[in-house]
């Protein structure tokens, strides 16, 4: 039998047993998924999970998504309209650039009680991964407006002023003004 010693001084004990746990936390946070963003976002799996968190909101909407469709995240934070849409998650606590590039899937519900509507209006949920992570409400009246989940006249924990919230503002989709969504799925990138 052969057996071999070796003499460690304390530092370097413990030194490497900080090494070795820092290993250990690295590999569980990878495995876990950790980093992603949205394990703290709300749940957005399913269509009952989408209407109590607009209902949440205040928001009575048609229960069957007028639209769904699969988006592209941009790569890119330079591009003018992402910016300005980003703004608008950011000033609802959700920041889109931590999904950049992914596929998200768009929610798109039609708003049943919005304050003095007079053309339709739609609730857009963004979702990755079974949580939600961005969306918005659009009026799609002539010089209507994008603004968060809120309703007019309330604001959320944490909002802050954004420009996307201008009426006639870029979508996500594009620079188009507030239109109903069409019927063809559409990729943003």
């Amino acid at each position: 039998m052969f057996v071999m010693t070796a003499k460690l001084s304390k530092p370097r004990l413990i030194a490497a047993g900080v090494l070795i746990l820092a290993v250990v936390i690295l590999v569980v946070a990878l495995v876990s998924g950790g980093g992603g963003g949205s394990a703290d976002a709300p749940d957005g799996a399913t269509n009952d999970a989408r209407l109590a968190y607009l209902a949440g909101f205040g928001w009575s909407v048609n229960g069957t998504p007028k639209q769904t469709q699969q988006v592209r995240i941009p790569k890119s934070a330079d591009d003018r309209v992402f910016s300005r849409y980003n703004a608008l998650q950011k000033s609802q606590g959700f920041d889109l650039t931590a999904h950049a590039g992914k596929e998200a899937t768009r929610y798109v519900y039609e708003i049943l009680n919005y304050p003095d509507a007079s053309a339709p209006v739609y609730a857009s949920v963004l979702v990755l991964d079974g949580h939600i992570i961005g969306g918005d409400i659009t009026d799609t009246a002539p010089g209507g407006a994008i603004h968060g989940f809120c309703k007019p006249g309330t604001t959320a924990p944490n909002a802050e002023p954004s420009e996307a919230t201008e009426a006639g503002t870029e979508t996500e989709a594009g620079t188009e003004e507030p239109t109903e969504p069409s019927a063809e799925p559409s990729t943003t990138s």
